[in-house]
């Protein structure tokens, strides 16, 4: 080896100066012919060479054997000794490389010499690419929370919050991530998301038993929650969670997803052994449960407030009126929020004992869910007391004071209009009324010539003063005649040409003038029909119709069975 081979190299630090030209120590001839082992008496430079580099210095044969190792390149690369082969280089085809080995990052540098050999010069610089690489891994980290907080914080729905959470834990935490969430009357759901060839995860979903869960994810839902569990794989696959894997080459880890009292369920993740799960790994691992478990709580929360905001509505939607002998009912019902199925108006009716019904349409003060539990309280009342009482006027008293004792309890200041009528068929197929107002619209009458009559019907408010005003008019509907009971939604309808205009009760007569022919159902949703129409999709309060019609039926007579006397034996009689 000669000045001239290293007058070019770099040595790294700048403070390398060549030496004079030495005798050469070898020929090219001559290098073919060198042992495994090479005397270092014959490179008399080589001391002087390596005595100012501060990277490690590995020379190579053209055949690939070493020729000489520095002490720097010694420590760094403990493997390689003279004679050997430059095995920590290989797949190394440019100029210069960056490798981990044996924790350390190594910078490699190759350069081919005149002669033939080959140096490597060898680098530690994990002190200068440590903190850049940190800083780097903690940026994406930071970044993979970002992309879960916001993609997880969408998601209302439990199913599509648990599928969400195992896509997103693939690939960056795990090959295969599973998530159970904690049992629910016995059963178990899960969802899995593993790695295929494709980019996209594959997904899918089972549930199981919560006495066939494995052990370890039972006690992680307890609270019992080490992170790490020497069985856990084998329980896994034993589970049949880890499809194509085996135990003994699976790194395996299982962390809880933080609920409100408990656990909200387990996510187990697994790789293959050779990522095995560092302390950064699991602290990334553990922030994303976290998040993990604060959308899942929220999604159930989320359920459980519409299972009860469901049961609730359906228990205040408007119960179509019972049915009657001789009477045909028709009903419409739109609530002001579209969102919601219920509202402030309300109807309904109650069967008597004599075979006729109690039927009333309201409307309460206010709007929404605070309106529509008024509204339940109002049905709750007239429902206990049309028993003890069956004449409107009475009735509608009472349930002033009812409800005037509730509202001033609770402080709510609430009240309703209302119109309560009795209904009862007549021998001829008719029907006679008997119709109590409290405040609200006097109804409409269809009579079978075609004409729209509107009864007087008038009164005061319900749940304001104690013993209010009540107006009371009787009525009788012929066969094929109806009447028409509404909420103001209809009537104060705003629309026109400029959109302010009220439909107002005259226009409302005008459009029901000549249906007499339609029955109970096709008349209420004709005024719903001409309401809207009128509105052209504005805001509207909430609206009512109810509608009964004179069927022309006459009532059944109940005739009883007059049982055959039995004939009286007298002392010294017979019969035959």
């Amino acid at each position: 080896m000669t000045g001239a081979d290293v007058r070019d190299i770099d040595p790294g630090d700048g403070r390398f100066t060549p030496s004079p030209p030495q005798a050469p120590a070898w020929s090219p001839a001559a290098s073919t012919a060198v042992p495994p082992t090479i005397d270092s008496s014959e490179f008399a430079g080589w001391p002087e060479i390596v005595e100012h580099l501060r990277e490690g210095l590995v020379l190579c044969g053209p055949d690939g054997l070493v020729w000489q190792v520095s002490p720097v390149a010694q420590r760094l690369l403990p493997e390689i000794v003279v004679g050997g082969a430059c095995a920590a280089f290989d797949g190394l085809d440019g100029s210069s490389a960056e490798i981990v080995h044996h924790g350390r990052r190594l910078r490699v540098r190759r350069v081919p010499l005149s002669a033939g050999p080959t140096c490597w010069y060898v680098e530690d610089v994990s002190e200068d690419t440590g903190p850049a690489d940190e800083l780097a891994a903690e940026r994406a980290r930071s970044a993979f929370l970002a992309v879960v907080g916001e993609k997880l914080g969408n998601p209302l729905h439990p199913d599509r919050a648990a599928a969400a959470v195992v896509r997103l834990a693939v690939p960056t935490l795990a090959e295969v991530a599973v998530l159970i969430l904690a049992p629910r009357s016995g059963r178990a759901r899960w969802w899995r998301a593993r790695r295929d060839d494709d980019d996209l995860p594959t997904l899918d979903r089972g549930v199981l038993a919560a006495a066939e869960l494995p052990a370890a994810v039972t006690d992680s839902l307890h609270g019992v929650q080490p992170h790490a569990v020497d069985w856990l794989a084998e329980q896994a696959v034993e589970a049949g969670w880890l499809p194509g894997m085996d135990a003994a080459d699976a790194s395996v880890r299982l962390v809880a997803l933080p609920g409100r009292d408990a656990p909200v369920g387990v996510l187990l993740v697994a790789r293959p052994a050779a990522r095995w799960y560092t302390d950064d790994d699991l602290d990334l691992l553990r922030a994303f449960a976290d998040r993990a478990g604060a959308a899942l709580t929220t999604a159930l929360l989320y359920r459980n407030q519409a299972e009860v905001a469901d049961t609730l509505q359906a228990s205040l939607l408007p119960v179509e009126p019972a049915e009657v002998s001789g009477v045909q009912w028709g009903t419409a019902y739109r609530p002001a929020q579209a969102g919601l199925r219920i509202g402030g108006d309300f109807y309904g009716s109650h069967r008597l004992p004599d075979g006729g019904a109690v039927f009333f349409l309201g409307d309460v003060s206010g709007k929404g869910v605070e309106a529509a539990v008024f509204t339940g309280q109002l049905r709750q009342c007239l429902h206990a007391l049309h028993r003890i009482e069956a004449q409107p006027a009475r009735l509608l008293r009472l349930l002033n004071d009812a409800l005037l004792e509730s509202t001033l309890a609770h402080g709510q200041g609430r009240f309703a209009t209302m119109v309560l009528g009795v209904v009862r068929p007549h021998r001829d197929g008719g029907l006679a009324l008997t119709l109590a107002g409290g405040g609200h619209l006097p109804p409409l009458v269809v009579r079978s010539s075609g004409e729209v009559e509107q009864l007087p019907l008038n009164g005061m408010l319900i749940g304001v003063v104690p013993d209010p005003r009540v107006s009371q008019v009787s009525t009788r509907l012929a066969p094929g005649e109806t009447c028409l009971l509404y909420s103001d939604g209809v009537t104060e309808a705003r629309g026109g040409r400029r959109g302010a205009e009220q439909l107002g009760t005259e226009r409302l007569m005008q459009a029901l003038t000549g249906c007499q022919r339609m029955p109970a159902p096709a008349l209420a949703e004709r005024v719903e029909q001409i309401t809207c129409d009128w509105l052209a999709q504005r805001d509207h309060d909430d609206i009512a119709v109810l509608a009964l019609r004179a069927t022309g039926t006459r009532p059944h007579r109940h005739l009883h069975a007059v049982p055959t006397p039995t004939p009286v034996v007298r002392e010294g009689t017979t019969t035959s």
